[in-house]
């Protein structure tokens, strides 16, 4: 391998407190692994976070609707209270990728929503 990239393996051990290269490669090829499952469209899990202001207009019924929409899909909701006007919402998913991405962009681009993400995971498990 090339110093250079020696050199950012390295650098990214120790950004990430791995105990050692090794740990940091198998990390690099899960992570590689699991967003080829995402291009696939395979079943994945993840977590949908949206933090938004609750005065804003209509906001929360258009999270529900949106979200009535994909039952299927959605396995828990939680939502915190930030402060008296910024709520956050953690909405646990399971479902093909395609679904997962759709269902996030259309919560990620209300208007009202400051940050959204959509962070998914590997499921070997089929769904019913």
């Amino acid at each position: 391998m090339e110093s250079e990239l020696l050199e950012a393996l390295d650098d990214y051990v120790k950004e990430n407190n791995f105990p050692n290269r090794s740990q940091a490669i198998r990390q690099l090829i899960e992570r590689n692994l699991v967003e080829r499952k995402w291009q696939c469209n395979n079943q994945v899990a993840g977590a949908i976070t949206l933090v938004y202001d609750h005065h804003k207009r209509d906001l929360d019924k258009k999270i529900a609707d949106i979200r009535h929409n994909y039952f299927k899909e959605i396995l828990a909701v939680q939502h915190f209270q930030l402060s008296n006007d910024i709520c956050m919402e953690i909405i646990a998913v399971h479902g093909q990728s395609y679904q997962l991405t759709k269902l996030s962009d259309k919560l990620i681009s209300l208007k009202g929503i400051r940050h959204g993400k959509l962070v998914m995971t590997q499921s070997d498990e089929a769904i019913d």
